[in-house]
Formats: structure tokens, C-alpha cells, sequence
């Protein structure tokens, strides 16, 4: 008859605590971080030089229109109670109402990420499976001709002007060879036949059996997509690559090479996966930098995101939607920075023990 003992029991609950601590750990740098951000959106909108009443009164307000409006915004109160104001607001998910649509920008956000969201997410894809391979292949081949290619190709897609390679992109492949379709992100002639449900083209096209509006909706992503992807994968090939090499000179490939391992297992089971740790957090932050709105690339291909919509409102001095958009982008970014934490955990052993 087995019974448990003491020390097991103990083991097994004395595990709690330390989860808790863990928990609550996690929960107080999401609070803090998170509190920051507002503080620092909040700040923006006090010191740009634009007056946010004007904006929505308009220049031509009469002096008692425009005081009344800036008694609403609350901008009479001192400047600790304004930020109460946009803490509660925040919070509940006010984030006030857009100058320039006239609606809950909230709302306008939710409507126009998923087409950065898709976009971003092929970018991240197609830079992810072509920039590892090649920063291996680069590291492997050090010094050799396809290691110097390899740092040509990334060389121009991380410094080459992103808007130019668009224009030449669309002058090239849509305007000479006809091979992609134009701006946009889905023709009109298929724009009705498509009920929104994800608000992601591809996958709504798919679901609803629509594979004339899937295919078009393909060949309007293929071009910017691509374009995100050499962007993403000119950074990704450069840092794995870098990764690579230091893992490579490390005394643990000396031993399997001494062992007889075979390269492709040192290379791929080994020195890539310690080299994966960091790489997390690499791919995190290009995929964050594609979602806070390739504001260039969505200009450029008339793409209907988060980067459009950020650049119409800050043209049109929508303050309320540009710091709206800023707060989202910030969240993004320390939810892939908690994401790839959490990675870590999972990738690396040493974290566990360590954490």
C-alpha cells in the first residue's frame, strides 16, 4: 500500500507560493508597463503643438463654440485630473472619438488591424522562413562567396529606402509584368461578394468557399508582403547569422565534432536551437515593428491598416486617433516582448531554474 509521504506532499504544495510569486511578478510588470504607456500618450498629447479643440471645433469656431468645447474636453482641470480622466477612460477602452470618422476609435482600430495584422503576419512568415536558413547558411559558409552574397542581399533590403523598393515593386511586377494586382487589398469587383467575419481577407475568402476572391485577395497581399518579408528576413539572416557563429565557437561543437556528430545535426539540433533564445526575441520585435503599421508600405499599396489610418488622422491633426493608435502599438509591442519571456522558458531549461 503506497502512501504519501510528508516531503511529497509538502513538494507538491509548497510549488504554490512560488507560482503565486511568479504570477503576481508578472502581473505587476504588466500593470507598471502598462501605466507608463499611458502616462507617456498622455504627455504626447500635451506638448505636440496642436490644439486639440481647434481640431474639433475647427478654425473658423466661434469664441463661445470653442469654449464650450474645451470646458468638455476637461482641459480647464489641472493636469494631474486630466490624466485621472484618461486612466478611467483608457481602462474601460474609451479611447475617444475620432475627429476625422466620427466614430469610437476603438472602433476604427478594430476595423482596420486585421488588414495590418494579415499583412504583418505573411511579412513576418516569409522573413522568418527565408532569414534563418540563410544566417545559418551564412554562418556555416563564413567568409566564403555565399556568406558574402548573403550579406549583400541583407545589406540592401535593411537599408534600401522601403517606399522605393514599393514604387519600383509596383512599377516592375504589376505596371510592366502584370504578374501581381495593384494597390488595395481586394479588387471591387469582389469586395461585396466577401462577408467580413475575421476581418482577415484570406481566411474569410477561404471559409466562405470564395476562391475567385481568395486568389485576388492573394495577388493584392503577394507584393507588399514580399516586400515586408525581404525587409524582415534582411534583418533576421544578420542577427541568426550572428548568433550562429557565436554558438559555433563554442567548446560543446568542438566535443560533437570530436564525437563524430554529423554537421547537419550540430548544426541544426544544436548550436541553432541555444541560438532559437535569442532569436525570439529578435523575430518578436520585427513582427511588433510590422504591426505597429509599415506606415510607409501601407501609403504606398493604398493598404487600408493601422498605418494608413495613423497617417490620415495625424494629417488631419486627429490627436485623439494618433494617440489612440500609439497606445495599441505599445500594448503590441510588451505583449511580444511578455510572448517571447514566456518562450524563453519553454526553449531554454536554464530559464526554468532560473525563474
Amino acid at each position: 500500500m503506497s502512501t504519501t509521504s510528508p516531503e511529497n506532499s509538502g513538494g507538491r504544495w509548497g510549488a504554490l507560493p512560488i507560482l503565486g510569486m511568479k504570477a503576481g511578478k508578472l502581473t505587476a510588470t504588466i500593470a507598471v508597463t502598462f501605466f507608463g504607456l499611458l502616462v507617456v500618450t498622455f504627455l504626447i498629447g500635451r506638448v505636440v503643438p496642436v490644439d486639440p479643440v481647434l481640431a474639433v471645433v475647427g478654425d473658423r469656431a466661434s469664441k463661445s463654440t470653442y469654449d464650450a468645447a474645451y470646458l468638455a474636453l476637461g482641459l480647464d482641470k489641472p493636469l494631474y485630473h486630466q490624466f485621472w480622466i484618461y486612466l478611467k477612460n483608457a481602462l474601460s477602452g474609451d479611447l475617444g472619438v475620432s475627429v476625422l470618422t466620427k466614430k469610437p476609435i476603438i472602433e476604427d482600430i478594430a476595423r482596420v488591424f486585421p488588414a495590418t495584422l494579415e499583412l504583418a503576419t505573411a511579412g513576418i512568415l516569409l522573413g522568418t522562413i527565408t532569414g534563418v536558413p540563410l544566417g545559418v547558411w551564412g554562418a556555416v559558409r563564413q567568409g566564403k562567396l555565399a556568406d558574402q552574397v548573403i550579406r549583400v542581399v541583407g545589406l540592401v533590403g535593411y537599408s534600401a529606402p522601403i517606399f522605393w523598393l514599393g514604387l519600383l515593386g509596383l512599377l516592375v511586377f504589376y505596371a510592366k509584368l502584370g504578374w501581381v494586382a495593384g494597390p488595395g487589398r481586394i479588387d471591387i469587383a469582389y469586395e461585396y461578394s466577401v462577408t467580413q467575419v475575421t476581418g482577415l481577407l484570406l481566411i474569410d475568402t477561404a471559409m466562405q468557399g470564395n476562391w475567385a476572391a481568395f486568389v485576388n485577395v492573394l495577388a493584392h497581399l503577394a507584393l507588399p508582403a514580399t516586400l515586408l518579408g525581404y525587409f524582415s528576413m534582411a534583418y533576421i539572416s544578420r542577427m541568426t547569422r550572428s548568433f550562429m557563429l557565436a554558438e559555433l565557437a563554442q567548446e560543446y561543437v568542438t566535443t560533437a565534432r570530436v564525437k563524430g556528430v554529423a554537421e547537419w545535426r550540430i548544426i541544426w539540433l544544436h548550436a541553432l536551437r541555444n541560438a532559437a533564445v535569442p532569436l525570439v526575441t529578435v523575430i518578436a520585435l520585427s513582427y511588433a515593428g510590422l504591426l505597429e503599421g509599415s506606415v510607409l508600405t501601407e501609403t504606398v499599396f493604398a493598404w487600408p491598416g493601422l498605418g494608413q489610418y495613423l497617417t490620415n488622422s495625424l494629417q488631419n491633426a486627429d490627436m485623439n486617433a494618433v494617440l489612440g493608435g500609439t497606445l495599441v502599438i505599445g500594448i503590441i509591442f510588451v505583449g511580444l516582448n511578455l510572448l517571447s519571456d514566456l518562450l524563453y522558458t519553454v526553449l531554454d531549461p536554464r530559464v526554468r531554474r532560473r525563474t
